[in-house]
């Protein structure tokens, strides 16, 4: 009976790049490290020899659990998904799981309890966190691991934070209004105490002073739909409508717009609507919707980035702050006459 032919071993493919295997490991884990020509080698002797890494022996040997743990407020929010996207991408390349937990599951606040047993090391390697309401005493237990801030942050947890420049957004959103002529401008804010919704605001007022505006009228909410569409009913209400609303989020911003239509007033002849974020549906309501632009993915990409630099015991970055861009869209445009 012919003999089971063996799968390739690490050591095939060190003989075939004419490399040792520890230069092949370096490939494999930390190619920056290696110069591109043994990069390129040893890749195409994997390739001829058909090799792949064990990540489960690998993971043992390492005392790794193989996955990492992506903390989601309202996980149905599609704002999340490039951004987790991102991450996995970039695990994946290291043979890393993405786990993603829910924190809110089916309720407005955060569950603590069902959150708690996942912050150790036998559950996850490293976690990163997209909601900045949570405990940070969650994260200072015995066991707990590394741990990464994204998008949104708290200011009483020690962990690096990886950002979008939201006071520059709330500036661009200011300036894209005030010069298109707007000087009565409804803000339609997040929740009063969330880190996002601060950072906007401030620099919202910034770039209304710039335009020698001192104040506006502001509606707090929450970042979803329903948050817009009930606040549609309040501005039908006023005796002295804005001309024009800035959003805090895409989603608040789309369900104002239906709110609006609703009671009969057009987008933008009659009022001017803007969100921030430009989720995907952004460019497909009617009209579609000037934003602010987050990068979501590269968002994730840098955090994945950061929490493996921080898992390795490499140098890092504290803090990330990455850029965003005005998109100008058919819902904004001059006020009325």
């Amino acid at each position: 009976m012919p003999q089971e032919a063996r799968p390739p071993r690490i050591q095939d493919v060190a003989k075939l790049a004419g490399v040792s295997v520890a230069t092949v490991s370096r490939v494999l884990s930390n190619p920056a490290i290696v110069s591109a020509a043994t990069r390129e080698a040893v890749r195409d002797a994997i390739r001829q020899t058909g090799y792949t890494v064990n990540f489960t022996a690998r993971n043992l040997r390492q005392q790794q659990v193989g996955s990492v743990l992506a903390l989601v407020p309202k996980l149905a929010n599609p704002f999340f998904s490039q951004i987790l996207s991102g991450i996995a991408e970039v695990l994946r390349k290291q043979g890393l799981s993405l786990l993603v937990l829910d924190t809110h599951g089916a309720t407005d606040q955060p569950d603590l309890q069902a959150i708690a047993p996942y912050l150790n090391r036998s559950r996850s390697d490293g976690v990163i966190v997209l909601e900045g309401g949570l405990d940070p005493a969650l994260f200072a237990r015995p066991g707990c691991p590394p741990v990464v801030q994204a998008c949104e942050w708290s200011e009483g947890l020690d962990a690096p934070r990886v950002l979008v420049d939201n006071a520059e957004g709330g500036r661009l959103a200011a300036a894209h209004l005030t010069g298109l002529g707007h000087r009565d401008i409804l803000h339609l804010a997040g929740p009063r105490d969330n880190t996002l919704s601060q950072s906007r605001r401030v620099g919202f007022l910034e770039g209304l002073k710039a335009a020698g505006l001192s104040d506006t009228r502001r509606i707090e909410g929450d970042f979803s739909m329903r948050a817009g569409h009930e606040a549609a009913k309040a501005v039908m209400a006023m005796s002295r409508r804005p001309t024009a609303i800035f959003c805090d989020s895409d989603e608040i911003a789309v369900g104002l717009i239906n709110g609006l239509v609703a009671g009969g007033l057009r987008v933008p002849d009659d009022i001017s609507v803007m969100g921030f974020d430009d989720i995907e549906l952004a460019a497909y309501v009617m009209p579609p919707l000037t934003t602010i632009r987050q990068h979501r993915a590269p968002l994730g990409r840098r955090a994945a980035e950061v929490l493996l630099a921080r898992m390795q015991q490499k140098q890092h970055d504290d803090s990330t702050v990455l850029p965003v861009e005005l998109v100008v869209r058919g819902s904004t445009a001059a006020p009325a006459r």
